[in-house]
């Protein structure tokens, strides 16, 4: 099991819209050092007096030095946070989880495919690709959204044009949208992708994510080479209540992030 660990009181040092319903909330420790995080590991985040959710970290290091996350208002405790503004107090407890194993990734071409708010997790992953790019080969970045409101770091998309090939789709255009139409995966016909060079890292709604990586493997890529982030039903984050039971996998433990390889079959069993 995991090791228990007490939430840390942590400050709102800056929070700003994404979407109209999702904020981003960067946190810095109101006394001692800034958790330890690795991309694609979560925090859980406690709202006084409401409770706690799990929440991937969106960037390790925010504008005023601390972890930013990433939260869609969808229930209380999500709400609580997405109403967070600068100079209110949580608590936070973590790293949790595995982390997206960007060792594998050095020397290779690196494919990100978020869904969503599914590109949260993944955030970190571009920004250290782009931090080093003589340890990574090529980067795409696919992004797909149910509509143009509903993307997220939209700017930050646009700055990583030209440092990377981004290509972004929604499922209902709306007024003046000039991008792609449909669902993230028929992004990956635009792609030159070098099967036996690349490793792929997906995120977003598990029917989008079996697809996706689906896809990936008829196109060539082995499935060890294929990762992916299973965060559904996490509650307790220690391995303990079962919410996040996968087959033999308790996620908030053994992943969320985890190799296609591990989970193929699982993902193909209805209700599991």
């Amino acid at each position: 099991m995991t090791t228990v660990t007490p939430p840390l009181p942590y400050r709102v040092a800056d929070a700003w819209a994404e979407t109209a319903d999702t904020r981003s909330i960067e946190l810095v420790p109101a006394g001692g050092e800034l958790a330890p995080f690795s991309a694609g590991q979560f925090a859980m985040i406690y709202a006084f007096g409401v409770g706690e959710v799990p929440v991937s970290v969106s960037a390790l290091r925010g504008r005023h030095g601390g972890l930013v996350h990433t939260v869609r208002a969808v229930g209380a405790v999500s709400t609580a946070l997405y109403r967070l503004r600068p100079g209110d107090s949580v608590g936070l407890s973590g790293p949790y989880g595995t982390g997206w194993d960007l060792e594998a990734a050095a020397g290779h071409d690196v494919l990100v495919v978020g869904g969503g708010i599914g590109l949260a997790p993944l955030r970190p992953v571009v920004h250290e690709v782009l931090a080093r790019p003589a340890a990574y080969g090529r980067l795409a970045v696919l992004v797909g959204a149910r509509t143009p409101a509903d993307l997220v770091y939209r700017d930050e998309i646009e700055s990583w044009r030209g440092r990377a090939r981004v290509e972004v789709t929604v499922d209902r255009p709306g007024p003046g949208w000039p991008g792609a139409v449909g669902v993230v995966t028929t992004l990956l016909d635009r792609l030159d992708l070098c099967p036996g060079r690349t490793c792929a890292l997906v995120c977003g709604p598990e029917v989008m994510m079996r697809h996706t990586a689906r896809d990936l493997v008829t196109r060539g890529l082995a499935p060890q080479r294929v990762q992916v982030s299973l965060e559904r039903t996490m509650h307790c984050a220690t391995g303990h209540c079962g919410h996040c039971q996968l087959g033999p996998l308790l996620l908030c433990r053994d992943g969320p992030v985890v190799g296609y390889d591990r989970v193929a079959s699982l993902l193909l069993v209805r209700e599991l």
